[in-house]
């Protein structure tokens, strides 16, 4: 007697295609600016970084950029771009530091807001639901306070616990 064999199934894990997006913020007023692209090298960050321009307003006097430790965000190009647009300033944050950057909640909501418990076939797709829920956050924003506890969590009493009330 032979013994059946086990049911085989390849696992998917969902990977059909490949790319980034990339973000910018302002924590002042809760606005957001999203664009994708299919790599993540200097180009595509230069060119990402000249939306971000024509995104923000021109009255807007300095425009401070919070940026990771990726070396793209080093190269030849983006010191040329902030040459040529002097109200730009590129700060680095601290390796291990991610949560000093607004964005970074942000990044968190836009991912429950596009991406949670849904499964994409195509970038096309996820391209799609990015900018929807970009526009979506837009009409709803508020401005981000680094700090700040969220509306829905009531302060805690201080202290450990609270005595008994003796009568």
């Amino acid at each position: 007697m032979t013994v059946p064999e086990r049911a085989r199934q390849e696992i998917d894990y969902g990977r059909r295609a490949k790319g980034y997006v990339f973000g910018a913020f302002c924590p002042a007023t809760g606005e957001a600016f999203t664009h994708p692209y299919p790599g993540r090298g200097s180009a595509p960050w230069v060119d990402f970084l000249d939306h971000v321009e024509s995104w923000i307003p021109r009255t807007t006097e300095w425009v401070y950029a919070i940026m990771d430790n990726l070396s793209s965000h080093r190269t030849t190009d983006v010191l040329l771009f902030v040459l040529a647009h002097p109200r730009w300033e590129m700060v680095f944050q601290l390796k291990y530091a991610a949560y000093l950057n607004l964005i970074e909640p942000w990044w968190k909501i836009l991912r429950s807001l596009a991406l949670a418990g849904r499964r994409f076939e195509t970038w096309d797709e996820i391209i799609d639901a990015i900018h929807r829920s970009t526009v979506y956050w837009n009409a709803h924003r508020h401005p981000f306070v680094w700090g700040q506890r969220r509306r829905h969590r009531p302060r805690r009493a201080p202290g450990i616990a609270l005595l008994p009330r003796v009568a």
